[in-house]
């Protein structure tokens, strides 16, 4: 079953590249996200890298102090967070004059979490010490990177908790970040590679 999801998830991923790709005329530029990416976080102590791979599709990760809440109770401590985005409305924003540096957009992803046991600080869900909590699912998020690079993100998602020693279950996933990204930005006006 879990297989299904990972092949129509692989299915429509490869969907949108190729549409991408025929777009662009064979070429993967990235007309406004960034290559890289790298922001300290500041609200919640970690760091996030981005990588731009097709137009308007990126992969991120993040590691820092995050909260996961299902079914079962919460786990509060250090946590993975994997993205695969696809923002949608870059081209909308370049219309309205609005910022699209720094990767400034709304994005659908696929979102994976993990929750390690080891550096866990808090937790109410009943079972053995050493557990581990993974989430995979869906989320839509905003993100808005300033002039001086100030940058905050949010993301509301629901999607399955699988525990490693503990029960499983569904839930929601909701995200903020509030940072500094500490590589260099493309200027508001995009450029075509």
């Amino acid at each position: 079953m879990k297989n299904k999801y990972v092949l129509i998830l692989l299915c429509f991923v490869s969907a949108f590249t190729y549409a991408q790709w025929q777009e662009r005329g064979g070429t993967f530029g990235l007309a406004h996200l960034e290559r890289h990416q790298f922001k300290l976080n500041l609200l919640s102590p970690g760091f996030t890298y981005e990588l731009g791979i097709f137009k308007n599709q990126s992969i991120s990760t993040n590691l820092g102090l995050a909260t996961a809440t299902y079914e079962e109770g919460y786990v509060l401590g250090l946590a993975m967070n994997n993205r695969y985005r696809y923002y949608h409305n870059f081209d909308r924003r370049e219309r309205l004059d609005k910022n699209t540096s720094g990767n400034s957009g709304n994005y659908i992803a696929a979102a994976q979490a993990i929750f390690f046991s080891q550096l866990r600080v808090a937790t109410d869900v009943e079972g053995p010490d050493d557990f581990n909590l993974g989430f995979y699912g869906m989320v839509y998020g905003i993100q808005r990177t300033y002039e001086k690079g100030f940058n905050f993100n949010v993301e509301v998602g629901a999607g399955y908790y699988r525990g490693d020693g503990v029960p499983n279950g569904y839930g929601p996933l909701i995200n903020f970040t509030f940072g500094w990204v500490a590589t260099k930005r493309k200027k508001k006006d995009p450029y075509l590679d």
